[in-house]
């Protein structure tokens, strides 16, 4: 049965949304489907982005409401008493029943239904089915390898979910090529749907580890992928609701990339725990990469986070230990969760707007568009290149920001084309002097610039003519710039910066000399 893709934890006032426009219709849930039998879409009423959950931020909410559905098989919708058992013997396999067929050691499931695997298979299992069929393969205490080509292949079905059955160890190994019709060990050219309370270990020496041509959801289980390429990679959409993943990955290690339809091609996580290393991205969406929930830690050598079009953090743990670029996207939004970023280039990257002029990729000192907003949550950037860097414009409206940045003298804490504005929030950027950029005179909120400078250990505080402590931070690296921005601060009015206990006076709204920051940023 197809449902809007709605994670257990959130409301399902969140299923109403629309897509840009057209009518795109929710499902009820907790009604289960008799087991082996065609499943329908039945409409219901359309609601606006107006009906999503405020307990999901906007800047979220507005990007889910423009996807397309997901498509997610619940446990409710089928019965494990109704499952029949397919023995798995080793180049063999056995079964009573009439959906399935075994041919050396070849098994194929060609009815609708719910299959219990069970034992050891050294070939592969095949789901053939009708086209409109729902199928279920519980996975328990199932060790299938196939050394020539995927594991587990569904040619076809239009719904397939992999449940692991509480308690059960399983194992899917293979050696799929990247130019075969089925290039994953788990490969479905159907929707696929992970569930389930026991364990995966997936491995592929030649290419993906699970992979769907469809929308790929996993909403349980403990799931552990190794891959050639791509860890789990959901052409249409990549969702992760609840699981507890560890991913390593030659590519990328959660990717969707259906470059055909701007609905589609994204990754949302909504919650669950993942562990990620990857030789490419962490995640890698060709439109929108979003978390609104749940606990991800990635280690990458290109991007931490990549989407084509627009990025979202707006709840949930983040921390990207290594990359290259921690997040990049055209439009990044930060509206809430704990974002922990570490980079060798760039900590947070707003670029590749379409519009940009004069074939230089948004480069150069044009605004090309891009942004970056920071609305809420509490983000850390420890960055060798540009902190914050947009080829368009950076806005703070709220949140707690912290960029420890570069010790080079071409790159900046701060850096943008079209200017900084900040409204609300604490923002504290600390770096080099060479490309130092401060927020705009227009931000509605008071600023200081100092040049002053310490070391890894060195003590900041920051403090009003009166002598109160305003704030403290102790410096990761060596620095020789401090950006300031709160609610304490007033245009005009003198301050104090300190490193280790040398003052220096500052006069807020007024930028330090010779910085060569962003085109609209403050006086240098």
């Amino acid at each position: 049965m197809r449902r809007r893709l709605i994670p257990l934890a959130l409301p399902l006032a969140l299923a109403g949304l629309v897509l840009a426009g057209c009518a795109v219709t929710a499902q009820p849930t907790g009604t289960a489907q008799p087991t082996g039998t065609a499943q329908s879409t039945a409409a219901s009423s359309v609601e606006t982005i107006a009906d999503v959950d405020s307990t999901i931020p906007e800047a979220a909410a507005e990007l889910l409401a423009a996807n397309a559905d997901g498509t997610v098989v619940r446990d409710d919708e089928w019965s494990a008493a109704d499952a029949a058992t397919v023995t798995l013997g080793g180049t063999t396999a056995t079964s009573d029943s009439a959906g399935v067929s075994v041919d050396g050691s070849t098994v194929t499931i060609t009815a609708a239904g719910v299959y219990r695997l069970t034992g050891t298979l050294d070939g592969q299992v095949v789901v053939e089915a009708p086209d409109d069929a729902q199928v279920v393969l519980v996975l328990d205490g199932a060790d299938i390898e196939n050394v020539s080509g995927s594991a587990i292949q569904v040619v076809t079905a239009d719904d397939v979910a992999i449940h692991l059955a509480a308690g059960s160890t399983n194992t899917v190994t293979a050696a799929s090529s990247a130019d075969a019709e089925a290039s994953a060990a788990i490969y479905a050219d159907s929707d696929l749907t992970v569930s389930g309370s026991g364990s995966l270990t997936v491995a592929d020496t030649g290419n993906d580890g699970i992979s769907a041509t469809d929308d790929l959801a996993i909403i349980a289980g403990t799931i552990t992928v190794e891959a050639a390429d791509d860890a789990l990679r959901g052409k249409d959409s990549l969702v992760v609701e609840d699981a507890t993943l560890t991913l390593t990955a030659g590519g990328d290690a959660l990717k969707s990339d259906q470059e055909e339809d701007a609905a589609q091609g994204y990754v949302w996580i909504a919650g669950g725990t993942i562990d990620a290393t990857a030789a490419d991205d962490g995640i890698d969406a060709w439109t929108d990469a979003l978390i609104t929930g749940g606990t991800v830690s990635l280690a990458t050598e290109d991007d931490g986070i990549h989407s084509e079009t627009a990025l979202a953090i707006a709840g949930g743990d983040v921390t990207i230990s290594r990359s290259y670029e921690a997040i990049e996207s055209a439009d990044i939004r930060i509206a809430g969760g704990a974002i922990r970023l570490t980079s060798s280039d760039d900590g947070v990257n707003a670029s590749g707007n379409a519009t940009s002029a004069s074939g230089m990729g948004g480069g150069g000192m044009q605004d090309s568009g891009e942004t970056v907003t920071i609305s809420g949550g509490t983000l850390v950037v420890d960055a060798g290149g540009d902190g914050l860097d947009s080829n368009g414009t950076i806005e703070m409206t709220g949140g707690d920001v912290t960029v420890l940045g570069p010790t080079s003298q071409n790159n900046g804490a701060l850096d943008s084309n079209g200017g900084i504005a900040v409204t609300a929030g604490t923002l504290v950027a600390i770096g080099s002097t060479g490309m130092a950029e401060s927020p705009q005179e227009s931000s509605a909120q008071g600023w200081l610039a100092a040049t002053v400078s310490g070391s890894a250990g060195s003590t900041i505080q920051i403090q009003d003519a009166d002598g109160t402590l305003l704030a403290e931070y102790t410096a990761t690296k060596a620095f020789e710039s401090v950006v300031f921005s709160s609610s304490d601060i007033t245009e005009g009015e003198s301050y104090t910066v300190s490193v280790d206990g040398t003052s220096t006076a500052v006069t807020a709204g007024v930028a330090t000399a010779g910085g060569m920051g962003g085109g609209m940023g403050g006086r240098r």
